[in-house]
C-alpha cells in the first residue's frame, strides 16, 4: 500500500508508532511537532519517504502552513491523525486561567484547525472514498475525574468535533473517527508500572498504532466512529 500520512503531534509514544507503522505500509510520512529535534532518532528510522514539520497545533498559521508544505511536499493527505494534547494536573480552584486555555488549544482547538484542513485537502479528490481523519483521544472524553480538568475539557470538546465532522463528511466519503486509549501507554516513564503489573498491563503503542491502520482499511458500509483501546487487565 502506498499514500500519505499526516500525524500532528509526534512524540515517542502513539505518534511514533503510528508513523512507523505506517512507513511500513509503504506510506509518505508528515511528522508534525513543536521541536522537530526531538523526533531526529524518529526520522532516521523512517526512511527518504518521511520529512519532519515545526507546528504548533494551536496556532491557526502553522497548521495551514504545514498542509501547504505536505501538499507541495507528497500530495493531499490520504490519512491525517491528530495526536497532539496539552495537560497539567491540578485541582480546579488552583489552576490558571492561561493554563486551562493552553490546554483547551492544543488539545480541541487544535483538532479543529487540523481537522478542517484535512478536510478542505480530501474534499478536493474525486473518489467517492477521499480519506479517513482520526482523532486521538482519552477516558477523560468520557468522564471528568477529579483533578483532570485540563484534560476532560478538551477531550469532550473534541469528541464534539468528531462527531460533527463525521456526520458531516461521512457522506462526502471522508472517515473521521476517535480513538479513546483508555489506561496508560507504556512507555519509559511509565516501564516501573509494567514490571510492577505484569506482561501487557500497559498499552503497547505499536499495538494501538495497528487499530489506526485497521480504521483507514475499513468498508464505508462499516466505519468506527468510535473505539476504545485498553489493555486485558483494565477493570471497567
Amino acid at each position: 500500500m502506498s499514500g500519505t500520512i499526516v500525524v500532528v503531534g509526534v512524540g515517542p509514544g502513539i505518534g511514533a508508532s503510528v508513523c512507523r507503522r505506517f512507513a511500513a505500509d509503504g506510506y509518505n510520512v508528515a511528522a508534525a511537532c513543536r521541536k522537530p529535534e526531538s523526533i531526529a532518532d524518529l526520522m532516521a528510522t523512517l526512511g527518504d519517504r518521511a520529512r519532519a514539520y515545526a507546528v504548533d497545533a494551536g496556532q491557526e498559521a502553522d497548521v495551514l502552513g504545514l498542509f501547504d508544505a505536505v501538499e507541495k511536499d507528497f500530495g493531499i493527505p490520504d490519512v491525517v491523525v491528530f495526536n497532539a494534547g496539552a495537560f497539567e494536573r491540578a485541582a480546579v480552584v488552583d489552576i490558571a486561567a492561561e493554563d486551562f486555555e493552553r490546554c483547551w488549544r492544543v488539545g480541541c482547538f487544535g483538532g479543529f484547525l487540523v481537522g478542517r484542513s484535512a478536510a478542505r485537502a480530501m474534499l478536493r479528490r474525486a473518489d467517492e472514498v477521499k480519506g479517513t481523519i482520526i482523532f486521538t483521544s482519552a477516558t477523560a472524553a468520557n468522564r471528568g475525574s477529579a483533578n483532570f480538568v485540563n484534560l476532560a475539557m478538551p477531550k469532550f470538546g473534541l469528541k464534539a468535533v468528531c462527531q460533527s465532522m463525521a456526520r458531516e463528511l461521512g457522506p462526502k466519503g471522508i472517515h473521521v473517527c476517535q480513538v479513546v486509549v483508555d489506561g496508560q501507554v507504556l512507555s519509559e516513564r511509565y516501564a516501573h508500572l509494567a514490571d510492577e503489573r505484569g506482561p501487557d498491563a500497559l498499552l503497547d503503542p505499536d499495538a494501538i498504532a495497528e487499530t489506526y491502520h485497521h480504521l483507514t482499511r475499513q468498508h464505508r458500509s462499516a466505519w468506527t466512529l468510535d473505539v476504545d483501546v485498553r489493555p486485558w487487565l483494565e477493570k471497567f
